[in-house]
């Protein structure tokens, strides 16, 4: 008798563990997912921050109209930050890149001054840049404006794209934890078929028999939430360490959003599951249990 409870209370442990274990595992996807979602914007707008709006200046520009320049770009709003290059470090870095000095060979360096402009994601548009590029090709010291309009054209294409992919996964894997949970929750309620029957056969109401498998799945979720959170944390602490740049850690209202979901997923999940399971057991006959 005693080597059968323990077997029994072996089973149940075992079948709680799986439900904990199952949910844990399709809330952690569901997190990373929602992680993914949120910090893809950073991605992109760190990418954005790095295309550089270069103008180049005449030789004959004079000192105080490239300050002026830099001075009014630095003023500007948009701008993040900005680099004057020489025609003698641009020389230089031309050199390194082609692996011999092209001023030996020409006799006089034939590249020019710029100013390299990298502007705040929010403002980095093709549309902005292209009046902001014709407006200073207006000015008699600036010889050219350049910015990769094909590749911010490109970025520009894939944001949406990528928003929805992401928010498509989001959405399928949130569908996918709410039946591979509803599925272990069901297993873990069938055992119990039994017990529930006889119940409910000497008297007690479906409220009094439902509230504690309820209250013992909802306990079951929020431990299942809180490994998901602690396996997330443990990753995004590893991704920041390793990727700092990615700044995955930096805000903590998104962080909280994140965490937040996986709680309340797991919680509504289970609850609403364990309620569907149980009310199917509690509306069958005695001979359909068997």
């Amino acid at each position: 008798m005693q080597s059968t409870d323990q077997y029994q209370k072996r089973r149940l442990i075992s079948s709680y563990f799986s439900v904990v274990m199952s949910i844990g595992a399709v809330l952690f996807v569901v997190g990373f997912l929602g992680i993914l979602l949120f910090n893809s914007a950073k991605v992109v707008a760190h990418f954005k921050e790095q295309i550089a709006f270069t103008i180049f200046i005449n030789d004959t520009a004079k000192p105080i109209e490239i300050k002026q320049l830099q001075k009014s770009l630095q003023l500007r709003k948009e701008t993040k930050s900005i680099r004057f290059v020489s025609k003698e470090e641009a020389a230089e870095t031309h050199a390194n890149d082609i692996g011999e000095d092209f001023m030996e060979f020409l006799g006089y360096n034939p590249l020019l001054s710029s100013v390299d402009v990298y502007f705040k994601a929010e403002y980095v548009d093709p549309a902005f840049l292209a009046q902001l590029k014709a407006n200073f090709e207006e000015r008699p010291y600036v010889n050219e404006v350049y910015f990769d309009q094909p590749l911010l054209t490109l970025l520009d294409e894939n944001i949406n794209k990528l928003t929805k992919v992401f928010l498509f996964l989001s959405a399928l894997f949130v569908f996918i934890a709410i039946l591979l949970i509803n599925s272990s929750i069901r297993l873990s309620v069938y055992s119990k078929r039994l017990i529930i029957k006889t119940m409910q056969l000497v008297g007690a109401t479906k409220r009094f028999i439902r509230w504690p498998f309820i209250w013992q799945h909802l306990l079951l979720g929020f431990y299942g939430a809180l490994l998901a959170t602690l396996g997330l944390g443990g990753l995004l602490y590893q991704i920041d360490l390793r990727y700092p740049i990615l700044q995955v850690l930096s805000n903590p209202v998104e962080l909280g959003m994140v965490f937040g979901g996986i709680f309340a997923i797991g919680i509504l999940i289970t609850a609403g599951s364990t309620f569907l399971a149980t009310s199917r057991y509690l509306n069958l006959t005695t001979d359909a249990v068997q």
